[in-house]
Parts: structure tokens; sequence; C-alpha cells
């Protein structure tokens, strides 16, 4: 894709998270972003695998260019999505910020061991997450290079 057709695409941000709470406010942070956006939301780490391998359901998912992945999920946890995803050679370069609230020293080493691009335990305060999910949206879209889709 070349540089004018990239600055008209919105990016493609893939949520993977159980709690309603959260997710409005990541919505809502998007929203106030300074990028054109299309936020993508499952609840469960099976129906992440099958928007990223495309399955069922989610056929005409598009690529994300970031995941946003909790690691506290029901049906399959965040930390057997992320495996799934860095060991994929067709996956493994999109960017995983897991974003959690576990603050358990394991789960931050795990999710490194596994490829994670950044860890961040989620605040508890309204505008402190607000800033967090902007920070992400900042960082990873205006400062980072990423790879091609």
């Amino acid at each position: 894709m070349n540089a004018e057709a990239d600055a008209v695409r919105p990016v493609e941000i893939l949520l993977v998270e159980d709690n309603e709470g959260d997710v409005r406010l990541t919505r809502e942070a998007l929203r106030e972003g300074h990028l054109r956006n299309r936020l993508h939301v499952v609840e469960d780490g099976e129906r992440a695998l099958d928007f990223l391998f495309r399955r069922g359901e989610y056929a005409q998912a598009p690529r994300p260019d970031l995941i946003l992945l909790d690691l506290n999920l029901p049906r399959r946890d965040g930390r057997e999505v992320l495996a799934e995803i860095k060991t994929d050679p067709s996956l493994r370069r999109i960017p995983v910020v897991v974003l959690t609230t576990s603050r358990a020293e394991e789960d931050l080493a795990r999710s490194y061991d596994l490829h994670a691009n950044c860890f961040i335990t989620k605040p508890v305060d309204f505008d402190q997450f607000i800033q967090v999910v902007k920070t992400i949206e900042n960082f990873w879209f205006t400062i980072v290079v990423l790879p091609p889709a």
C-alpha cells in the first residue's frame, strides 16, 4: 500500500476485552484521538483467534494494525492468544499491547517471553485510563513505523 492510500485508510484496531466498561472507555478514548480508526471488539480468546485467522463470522475481518489484548479472558486466555499470534508467520508482526489489570510479575515476564510488544497495567482511574489509550494510539500510529499489512 502506498503512503497516500495509507493516509486515507482508517487504522484497524482489534480490542480483545471482556469487560464492557473497559470497552466503552477504550472506544471513547479512540474517538477523541487524532487518527481515523476502526475498533473491532471481541470478548474472548476464541473469538480473537477466529477474527485473526478469518474463520466463521469473521471471514471478511480486516487484518488489524494493532491488537490490544487483555490477559484474563473467557474460553482462551490472553496468554494462549498471544502465543498463537506470535508463532504464526502471517500474524507475528502485528504489534500486541497487553492491556490488563494484572500486576503480577509472572504475567509481565510471561507476556514478554511470548513476544508481547508492550505490557500496560490498566489504570482504575477514568481519566488515566483514557490517557493511557490515547498514548498507545499516539505511540503506535504516530511515532512507530509499522510493517506493511
